[in-house]
């Protein structure tokens, strides 16, 4: 797959757009992953997605290019959890668990830059505006009442 120069700066500055997005809000909550970390991670994937579809030999080969681009996608996902577990803090006392939306950010950071890296322009734009909604607004309304496993808690 032959990718030219103008739509390879396009795919990468798009992902890295999209983590800084995302990366934005978690700098404005005070997060421990924020703009710089986002959009590396974003860029990252869609860098590795892209080396992939610019491999030569498989152009000629969909095949080859299909099995390629799916064990890039799952080592992509897989490996970035561990980046993720690293936001992830358990208190044994309290019993709570802290950083869990953190480390989903940085795998949907990652999911964001294998969109763009593959060209996806619809999944990466509507990705990239319901992420926000869901840390903006869902946050809001968490922030506004008592979540139902709370309660649960409390009784």
């Amino acid at each position: 797959m032959d990718i030219d120069y103008g739509d390879t700066v396009l795919r990468l500055g798009a992902a890295t757009a999209a983590g800084i997005a995302i990366g934005l809000n978690r700098d404005l909550q005070g997060k421990p992953m924020g703009m710089r970390t986002l959009a590396l991670v974003s860029l990252g994937a869609a860098a590795v997605t892209l080396s992939a579809l610019q491999i030569d030999v498989l152009g000629s080969n969909p095949d080859a290019l299909s099995r390629v681009v799916q064990g890039v996608i799952q080592g992509i996902m897989a490996g970035i959890s561990f980046i993720g577990a690293g936001a992830v803090l358990r208190d044994y006392k309290s019993q709570s668990v802290t950083g869990l939306t953190t480390a989903a950010t940085v795998w949907v950071a990652a999911a964001l830059g294998i969109a763009c890296g593959l060209g996806a322009w619809v999944v990466a734009g509507l990705s990239t505006a319901i992420a926000l909604f869901v840390l903006v607004a869902v946050g809001w309304l968490e922030r506004l009442g008592v979540r139902p496993d709370d309660d649960q808690k409390n009784k």
